[in-house]
């Protein structure tokens, strides 16, 4: 690989300060790199950006070339596939050239969504993301809520990437902004029955949604609904499909409790569903002449229940849980239930018709791949007697089907379109077990071209995450074509914590059993070699977010096992964050890691694998971090630490480099073409050091 290696590479001052927790001092000599409204730090920052831009120079042809590859392969100007509620279909679509989407409707004329392969006639465009971002190098909607009669469209912007939006309303039949304009709300929002008053959520000073606000339209002084005192629990609201119920739902990462209010009465009083029990999780949902609920108050896998509406709290068991299935939840008609399930670490959906007042037995949809994800789809009528749901694969691009659940007859609507002449059937996908140091076998899935030979040389893009029960489910991506293209096999390591295999597969991978994610991806990257597939050279090792801790985990115990690490706005200051309660998001996360405020045995523990503690002075493989300047979920601050304590640390020729974007949030850039040249800088720096460029 070539490389500019004459290029000197910023060196952050060293500025300790002490941090004594249960007798153990940690001397940080890079805490001080956290403000960034100190121009020393950005200073830095900046310093890392150029250090790493020409470390990369090399690489700009090949940046600009996949980056045409990923636009070449995208229909640029295209639209999903519409979704009826009410009187309206709703849609959203791009258009070559412009980074945001278009929200549009169009009235409905028949019973069959309107064709997705060319311009709508009728077509109103709700809401412009271009006009509404402007100049903005950043924007991101929290909120695009039409009220259940259509008039009027509530929506939520942040112009900063910080998750703090403005909230606007806008009347759909003049085009009119409202002067209701309600500053400091985060995701989501709710209507009442009438349209006249919208509840939203606000967050407090750890970024945590805790309060429920009430505005009527036209008023000027809001009215607190609810709040949560204990930073444990995060509160959301929603409108049930059946617009009966204005739901209320606060949950902390082991415990739940649901309010549900009378959507036609939106001053009226909340009842809560059952109040809430250290440990028991429940799901709600409204349906009509009852409720189910998806609980583990009696299986660790979840069951479900029905309650009568004026007796919430009495549960009756309608499938109990087991080993063998996760239940995920339900979906609610006014004919028949969907249930979302996972099982055999692959999703499931199944249909329980409804008669007269009772539930048939689950029918579920089966599929031909061996690999693949299903889930449920935009499903907003509740008399809709046709369900809709999304599959894909790591062959399969994103596809759209409406199924009629009276038949099971499924109609594909529509399928992801693949430009620039891919052959599809030129990709293959497996699924393989590594097995653990524990004798646990973890899956691992992977895709690569038909013609890679398993010669013990293939280069190979590990994928994981293992946290908070979130499954890395096989998805189609195109930015991912030019690895295949380029001979490179694309893996990734359900490792424990996530969800794949149930909830036992969670609850192995958190607390003081985390350890579990770190060696089970290990022994992933141990199988692909041990299976013939590749040598640890040729190992590219990526993760983002929890997934970056992992990746600051493996390349501390493994370093060996891999020839380069991308790790994305990555949690490797753990011990760190989760010793501060007055970080963002910090409390909440207790449940996850453990409190080792409270707790020596688990401070030990973190600090026994948290990334930014246990770099040593040994040779690391190549190391990229990328982060951005206004994440508030993983400060940069974590990463830029990392980064000059592994250079000032590590032994040998260490090739670390920092990517900061300053003006992004936890997602990254929020433009899809600026998300692209984003995409294309990691793919190009992953070929590179699989000598590949």
């Amino acid at each position: 690989m070539s490389e500019t290696s004459s290029v000197t590479p910023p060196v952050a001052a060293r500025k300790p300060v002490e941090r004594v927790h249960h007798g153990d001092v940690f001397v940080d000599e890079y805490e001080w790199l956290r403000d960034k409204t100190d121009d020393e730090v950005l200073g830095y920052l900046r310093a890392e950006n150029a250090y790493t831009e020409a470390r990369t120079a090399h690489l700009e042809s090949l940046r600009e070339a996949i980056f045409k590859e990923i636009s070449d392969r995208t229909l640029q100007t295209d639209l999903s596939v519409p979704a009826r509620r009410g009187g309206y279909w709703y849609y959203s679509r791009t258009i070559e050239g412009q980074q945001y989407s278009l929200h549009c409707r169009v009235k409905v004329d028949g019973d069959e969504p309107p064709a997705t392969d060319g311009e709508i006639a009728g077509e109103e465009v709700m809401l412009d993301g271009n006009e509404v971002a402007g100049d903005s190098e950043f924007f991101s909607l929290g909120t695009v809520d039409v009220s259940p009669d259509g008039r009027l469209l509530a929506y939520s912007v942040d112009l900063k990437g910080d998750e703090r939006f403005t909230l606007r309303i806008k009347d759909l039949s003049t085009g009119e902004l409202l002067p209701d304009e309600l500053p400091e709300v985060h995701y989501g929002s709710a209507w009442s029955a009438d349209g006249s008053t919208i509840f939203y959520t606000k967050v407090d000073d750890a970024w945590r949604p805790y309060q429920v606000w009430r505005h009527a339209l036209g008023a000027t002084d809001d009215v607190l609904v609810m709040e949560e005192p204990d930073e444990r629990f995060w509160v959301g609201v929603d409108l049930t499909r059946n617009e009966q119920a204005i739901m209320i739902a606060l949950g902390s990462k082991l415990t739940s409790e649901v309010w549900l209010l009378d959507a036609s009465d939106p001053t009226g009083e909340a009842v809560v569903v059952r109040p809430r029990r250290e440990g028991v999780e429940y799901d709600v949902e409204h349906a009509g002449d009852q409720l189910l609920i998806t609980h583990n108050a009696d299986a660790a896998n979840f069951s479900l229940a029905s309650a009568p509406l004026d007796s919430p709290g009495d549960w009756t068991t309608l499938i109990e849980g087991d080993e063998t299935s996760r239940l995920l939840g339900t979906d609610a008609f006014a004919d028949h239930v969907i249930l979302y399930r996972r099982r055999n670490a692959l999703t499931e959906l199944a249909i329980m018709r409804r008669s007269d007042g009772s539930f048939g037995d689950p029918e579920v949809l089966e599929f031909d791949e061996p690999i693949y994800t299903v889930s449920p789809g935009r499903n907003d009528e509740w008399h809709d007697t046709r369900y809709r749901f999304g599959y894909t694969s790591l062959v399969t691009p994103g596809s759209t089907y409406d199924v009629d659940v009276a038949t099971g007859e499924r109609r594909l609507l529509k399928q992801q379109p693949v430009l620039g002449g891919v052959d599809l059937t030129a990709y293959t996908q497996y699924r393989e077990w590594a097995t653990a140091p524990d004798g646990t076998k973890v899956p691992i899935s992977m895709v690569a071209r038909k013609d890679v030979a398993k010669d013990g040389n293939a280069p190979v893009v590990l994928y994981g995450y293992g946290s908070y029960e979130s499954s890395m489910d096989p998805w189609f991506s195109i930015p991912r074509l030019s690895l295949l293209d380029r001979g490179v096999v694309f893996a990734i390591a359900h490792v424990r914590g996530g969800g794949e295999l149930g909830r036992h597969w969670y609850d192995d991978g958190k607390m003081l059993t985390k350890r579990n994610t770190f060696t089970d991806f290990i022994a992933a990257a141990e199988h692909l070699v041990q299976a013939g597939w590749t040598r640890p050279a040729r190992i590219v090792a990526q993760g983002g977010s929890a997934g970056g801790l992992l990746m600051g985990a493996i390349a501390n115990l493994a370093p060996e096992a891999f020839g380069g690490v991308v790790a994305e706005v990555p949690f490797v200051d753990a011990l760190t964050t989760i010793l501060d309660p007055s970080l963002p998001l910090t409390v909440i996360e207790w449940e996850e890691w453990g409190n080792p405020l409270e707790d020596k045995a688990v401070y030990e523990y973190m600090k026994s694998y948290s990334p930014y503690e246990n770099v040593t002075a040994q040779h690391y493989p190549r190391i990229l971090a990328i982060t951005s300047l206004n994440d508030t979920r993983v400060f940069f601050v974590e990463p830029a630490k990392w980064v000059a304590k592994l250079r000032a640390t590590a032994t040998g020729d260490t090739d670390v480099l920092l990517k900061t974007e300053m003006d992004a949030g936890h997602g990254g850039r929020s433009g899809r073409y600026d998300a692209w040249r984003e995409v294309a800088f990691s793919l190009a720096w992953e070929l590179d050091t699989l000598g590949l460029s």
